[in-house]
């Protein structure tokens, strides 16, 4: 009999110029190099990243914006408006003509204006956006701060500092926010550590979304804590002499920065709303600064005959807290380390 034909040698052997240059490519790619190609592939998270950049850019221009547009946000322009009813007139100039059903949008007004006083929309939209993601943003680095160092304390040393850190998150998870924010910008008097006006309401609406929701993030962070402080990497360090303050800051924080960063962008709209909320029951910002939730509190009165006062707003706060949302979704799944490449 004869001995059978030995396989070519290509089908018994991979090429050795495929092998070197496929474990390059795998050993080449870093952590964030492997998230950043997830998250382009995530079309609807890259959208929601493209419209939160965005918006960041108008709330940073918007004196800009509003400048070449020539309509300051709080200029009033009652020639605009029915002095009887307050609502938008077709043409300023023959007020007998009636009301305009698109709310005064124009090359001049690109959103209309607001009933009775005749502001531009577009202007206070654009400086609505500054006031929200100034409080939901400041608001949030508070939050995330407390919350990482509690949530590191408490799952790193364990004991009794993790019981009384615990039962902390559970009172202030149970706390009524809402309530307590209404009672506490009511009280506090104008001129209270060394601030006025909307200088002190600002200050107080970030000192209560960013100090009371921190629990949110301090849970998430204790958990992380409790898994990684018995990690091999935490042994090896523990097993070298490496101290407390190092294993914390050198080998614990390091592995957090990626569920910090990826839930704060899911704490921002939440902020963004709690704000607005907060604006529309009227112990928000004090007007006539602009504020979406406040605009949403004038144009109560005005949805039958002026609705776009309604819609725009609304749309502006959907649209923000929708994108964030995307875009924190998108982060999560591309650093999620069981997302295929």
């Amino acid at each position: 009999m004869t001995a059978p034909m030995d396989a070519p040698e290509s089908s018994q052997h991979a090429e050795p110029e495929a092998v070197i240059a496929g474990a390059k490519n795998a050993a080449g790619r870093s952590l964030r190099q492997i998230a950043w190609q997830r998250f382009r592939k995530d079309k609807v998270g890259m959208a929601g990243g493209i419209v939160v950049i965005l918006l960041i850019l108008v709330a940073i221009f918007a004196p800009l914006l509003t400048a070449w547009f020539g309509y300051p946000p709080n200029q009033f322009n009652q020639q605009l408006v029915d002095p009887l009813t307050g609502g938008v007139l077709l043409d300023p100039e023959n007020p007998a003509l009636g009301l305009d059903p698109w709310g005064g949008i124009s090359p001049d007004h690109l959103l209309g204006v607001e009933p009775v006083n005749g502001r531009d929309l577009f202007s206070r939209i654009v400086y609505g956006a500054r006031t929200s993601l100034l409080v939901a943003t400041v608001a949030t680095v508070v939050c995330v701060v407390i919350g990482t160092v509690l949530g590191v304390v408490a799952g790193y040393f364990g004991g009794w500092i993790d019981t009384v850190i615990s039962r902390a998150m559970d009172i202030f998870l149970a706390f009524p926010l809402l309530l307590f924010a209404i009672a506490l910008v009511g009280v506090i008097p104008d001129g209270a550590f060394g601030l006025t006006g909307n200088g002190l309401r600002i200050g107080v609406l970030i000192f209560i979304i960013g100090f009371f929701n921190w629990p949110y993030i301090g849970r998430i962070v204790r958990g992380q804590t409790l898994t990684l402080k018995e990690r091999e990497f935490v042994e090896a360090a523990r097993s070298l002499g490496a101290g407390s303050a190092h294993i914390v800051f050198k080998e614990i924080l390091p592995n957090l920065v990626t569920p910090i960063l990826v839930y704060s962008t899911l704490l921002i709209p939440t902020n963004i709303l709690f704000e607005a909320a907060l604006s529309f029951l009227g112990v928000g910002i004090n007007p006539p600064t602009a504020t979406w939730g406040g605009m949403l509190e004038n144009a109560l009165r005005f949805y039958t005959t002026s609705p776009h006062f309604v819609i725009i707003p609304g749309l502006a706060i959907f649209v923000t807290v929708l994108a964030f949302n995307l875009f924190g979704d998108g982060l999560r799944d591309a650093f999620d380390p069981r997302s295929s490449d």
